[in-house]
């Protein structure tokens, strides 16, 4: 396919994977060079290896360079990473800080420029056009999620509805009232507003809503199937991380619903070993890493997501494709010596027929075993159905972890809202283990 068959599309979009690499290359010898003369955390880390920018002769050589991760940002907090001065820094956006210092972002007005770019491509590939209302549930404020999601959408000419998360009653007044047509925001929110409908006695499916993006959480083929099924849409993923740029380094293609394309032209990946760092062929599982290459504010280099996945083929547009995310090298439990994700859980829930998508992962000690219980909602249908009905789903559930993942779990199913609601992230692993 010649890239003039494919109106609509960016050139880049459909160039061959020559085009691509030249790119990339050119943009990855630019950014080393900047993030080297810039931030002095990344010239000491190149010092102490005795590399230099120039020591790029191929993108094969980026994996002489040393990695950044979370902890790297949060040493530096607040600013330390900026490749900028504070003059020429327009956005600050933060992440939630739940496990220490809050990791801190900053942004030129290129950079907006380029993030609202990239999220407008990102809508168009999940169906989206200036013919749409867009309903934003994503939280606005200091997490990216809300405002990088808003001017991509008014880039792309949308009317835009920016709710942001939380009060679900009115979420639902209003996309019956607005008539929107495309929402993006969490999985597991989108449930929380598929239940409300139901609560008021509505028929989600008959709502306006055409197409929906979601992310900000791992979710699979299970999930996409209920809220295709329960809003009676065409649900899409939009991968992004704050510290890499925010949503809309990937976005998964409408036609193909194949996995998020990643922006090759702006993100570099790479999968390496997540314990040795080795980088692994695409195909092989591992932990997803990420350069920028266009961002000026904040260049990343190999940045270690935590996420574990595969880069996958080109298929609807040239650039390779982000594999499911089977989980977080950081959120993974080892139950009695084997490795539990909690997206592994969540797959063998959704296809379990009485049972919703509403979880939590219970972890406590005893002497010296783990113990894992999953708390799981019943489906809306079954409320208040026997014993004997929840027994049934219970033990199913149980049969498929053990079965599935290997270990042996405890299983209490509860009535529809016995789980805490998010507006945004669920929480989906309660730890009680002490704390040594």
């Amino acid at each position: 396919m010649t890239r003039n068959d494919r109106p609509g599309l960016e050139p880049i979009e459909t160039a061959s994977r020559d085009e691509i690499a030249a790119l990339q290359f050119a943009r990855l010898r630019a950014t080393l060079a900047h993030a080297y003369e810039r931030v002095p955390h990344y010239r000491e880390k190149f010092d102490s290896l005795g590399l230099v920018p120039d020591d790029l002769k191929s993108l094969a050589d980026l994996a002489k360079f040393p990695f950044t991760t979370k902890e790297d940002l949060r040493r530096t907090y607040p600013f330390g990473m900026f490749a900028v001065p504070m003059d020429d820094v327009v956005r600050i956006h933060a992440s939630s800080g739940t496990t220490g210092k809050p990791t801190v972002v900053g942004y030129t007005a290129k950079d907006i420029d380029t993030w609202a770019g990239i999220v407008a491509r990102s809508i168009r590939a999940a169906g989206g056009t200036r013919s749409d209302i867009f309903h934003i549930t994503h939280g606005y404020g200091l997490f990216t999620g809300g405002l990088g999601v808003h001017y991509g959408a008014e880039r792309v000419g949308m009317a835009v509805v920016p709710i942001s998360g939380g009060q679900t009653e009115r979420q639902v007044q209003l996309i019956q009232d607005f008539k929107p047509t495309m929402i993006i925001g969490t999985p597991s929110y989108m449930m929380n507003i598929i239940d409300e409908f139901e609560r008021q006695g509505l028929d989600p499916t008959q709502c306006s809503l055409k197409r929906g993006m979601f992310g900000a959480e791992p979710w699979g083929e299970g999930m996409r199937r209920e809220l295709e099924e329960r809003l009676g849409i065409d649900a899409t993923n939009l991968y992004g991380l704050s510290e890499v740029m925010g949503p809309g380094v990937a976005a998964e293609c409408i036609e193909s619903k194949d996995g998020p394309v990643v922006w090759e032209d702006h993100f570099y990946p790479e999968i390496i070993d997540p314990a040795t760092g080795a980088v692994l062929p695409d195909g092989s599982p591992g932990e997803l890493v990420f350069t920028s290459l266009t961002k000026e504010a904040l260049p990343v280099i190999r940045y270690r997501t935590k996420d574990l996945s595969s880069l996958q083929p080109p298929t609807a547009r040239s650039f390779r494709r982000i594999g499911k995310i089977t989980g977080r090298s950081d959120d993974m439990l080892i139950i009695r010596g084997v490795n539990v994700f909690p997206s592994q859980v969540e797959e063998l829930i959704l296809k379990t027929p009485k049972l919703s998508s509403h979880y939590q992962l219970e972890v406590t000690r005893r002497g010296h075993l783990d113990d894992l219980a999953v708390r799981v909602e019943l489906k809306p249908e079954h409320a208040g159905a026997p014993d004997a009905v929840r027994q049934a789903a219970a033990w199913e559930l149980q049969h498929h972890i053990k079965s599935y993942i290997g270990i042996s779990t405890k299983i209490e199913v509860v009535e529809q809202g016995g789980i805490e609601r998010s507006a945004g992230k669920a929480k989906r692993v309660i730890d009680k283990r002490p704390k040594e």
